[in-house]
């Protein structure tokens, strides 16, 4: 398997068992759920499938549900839709329409008053673009520069202008409160523009899983799911720092991005804000028509082949397909070609191992506790290397310790012994992490022994190898790493019960 993690997007063509399992088997660790499309119900049953036949394989593989967010559409239009011609005028109305091939209807009155003369809109992923000539709510009256047939409910994009709209809509709140119910791993919110939207999502959640917890006591109180923010805004890259800081992942996500921005700016982009989540820890995913060739055909393009593997190269986490694996012809074969191009990625020199050890600390910015950390992950890695370990292990509960390790890029596999499942699934997200399941521990010397026999069973060391151990001491304090040993595994270590328990 691949260490670069893969997400897949779940839709018609991955509703039978079967092609869940071979996505599984073919290397798909984190499952989307796209909540623009479907409805409780059906989100709910792709959930249910999906953890039934990851726990028949044995494998973690985490849920990842995606918030619609305010997305801007036109209304509705005639069925054969309309033709914009060039040099035309239209109006974009979000009052009554009286002439369906003059006047575009637009069910956002609020937007039509930030409007201003010289706007640019751009419809249908920007294949059509406007230019705004006057504005009198609730319409606008515009020109078209780039013309050709509309449909209904398209997509708008309106780069340069200054929206008022919240960070969350009323059918994001409702589908947030789904993810919760079905206890996702993770919660991607669209169109972040600021830190505050983070905080916004992850306060509204915190707010409704108290209220949930207390109607149904017993309920897990940590579910939670980890927020990963998706940069498709010009804004979030002016913020982009604080929204790092603020989410627990990020997604390049390439579409509206390239839309709203400039497209020659987007590799740039991809590239800056992978660079800083990997200096920060956090984990990162570069999306959209990475292999967007596979809907259609069995094979990819050479130009999409090597969009894959430089994202790898930049510093990914995870790459993600969408199209390919929700509606394509050929969603196994998608999943098996990414795998395949991440594996020669990582088997060549070109490879960025051991990356990230020579920068400097956060001091000015991190508590001493997480400087720790941060300075035994680093030492853990440059250790492992220089006594040619089989391998790393971590205890961790939250998932901190392995995710600190695994910005490194160490060499040698990353094993991440954790006592709970939601730790293991989230931490499929994480470049290069193995997450192994195990009993809680009682002292140290039991962990050590534990670590080392789950490595030694699930092939990563033998007798006499050397593996670097790292973990938190005490255990009932989070958030600290602060123990770092070389072990050399011996007959002994095999000799009591522990190692991985049953996933």
């Amino acid at each position: 398997m691949p260490l670069t993690k893969i997400v897949c997007t779940l839709g018609p063509a991955t509703e039978s068992p079967e092609v869940i399992r071979a996505m599984i088997r073919a290397g798909m660790t984190v499952a989307r759920l796209n909540f623009s499309h479907g409805n409780v119900a059906s989100t709910r049953q792709m959930a249910e499938l999906v953890r039934r036949v990851a726990r028949e394989e044995k494998r973690f593989v985490a849920l990842m549900g995606d918030l619609q967010g305010p997305k801007i559409r036109v209304g509705t239009l005639p069925e054969d839709g309309v033709w914009l011609e060039e040099g035309h005028e239209v109006m974009l109305t979000s009052g009554p329409v009286g002439d369906p091939q003059h006047e575009i209807p637009f069910p956002h009155p609020d937007i039509v008053f930030d409007l201003r003369m010289g706007d640019h809109i751009l419809l249908d992923d920007g294949t059509l673009e406007l230019e705004v000539l006057s504005v009198a709510p609730p319409a606008a009256r515009c020109r078209v520069q780039v013309g050709g047939k509309l449909s209904s409910h398209k997509g708008v994009n309106l780069p340069g202008v200054a929206l008022r709209l919240t960070a969350m809509t009323e059918k994001d709140c409702a589908d947030a409160a789904t993810a919760l119910d079905l206890e996702l791993d993770y919660l991607a919110l669209s169109f972040v523009r600021s830190a505050r939207d983070i905080e916004e999502l992850r306060t509204y959640l915190k707010t409704l899983a108290q209220t949930t917890d207390e109607r149904r006591p017993g309920e897990n109180p940590h579910r939670i799911p980890a927020i990963v923010a998706k940069i498709e805004k010009p804004e979030a890259l002016q913020d982009l720092e604080a929204i790092v800081r603020a989410a627990d992942a990020v997604m390049v996500a390439r579409g509206d991005l390239g839309v709203e921005t400039a497209p020659e700016r987007v590799p740039l982009a991809q590239k800056e804000i992978i660079r800083l989540c990997n200096r920060r820890g956090k984990p990162v995913i570069t999306a959209t028509q990475m292999l967007q060739s596979m809907i259609d055909a069995p094979r990819p393009t050479r130009a999409e082949a090597s969009d894959v593997a430089n994202a790898i190269l930049d510093g990914s986490d995870a790459v993600m397909l969408s199209g390919e694996t929700s509606v394509g012809k050929y969603p196994v074969e998608a999943v098996q070609m990414m795998a395949r191009i991440a594996e020669s990625v990582e088997a060549s020199a070109s490879f960025p191992y051991n990356q990230l050890l020579d920068l400097p600390g956060d001091a000015e910015t991190l508590p001493a506790p997480r400087l720790i950390s941060r300075a035994i992950s680093r030492a853990t890695v440059k250790i492992a290397e220089e006594c040619s370990a089989r391998a790393i292990l971590t205890s961790t509960e939250s998932g901190r310790t392995a995710r600190t390790v695994a910005r490194h890029r160490p060499r040698c596999p990353l094993i991440a012994a954790t006592p709970f499942e939601q730790t293991a699934r989230r931490l499929q997200l994480v470049w290069g992490v193995i997450p192994v399941p195990v009993a809680p521990f009682d002292d140290t010397d039991s962990m050590i022994q534990t670590m080392v026999q789950a490595a030694v069973q699930l092939g990563y060391a033998n007798v006499g190898d050397e593996v670097v151990l790292t973990a938190g001491i005490p255990f009932e304090v989070h958030g600290v790493t602060n123990m770092l040993k070389v072990h050399t595994v011996r007959e002994e270590d095999l000799g009591q019960p522990g190692g991985a328990a049953e996933v």
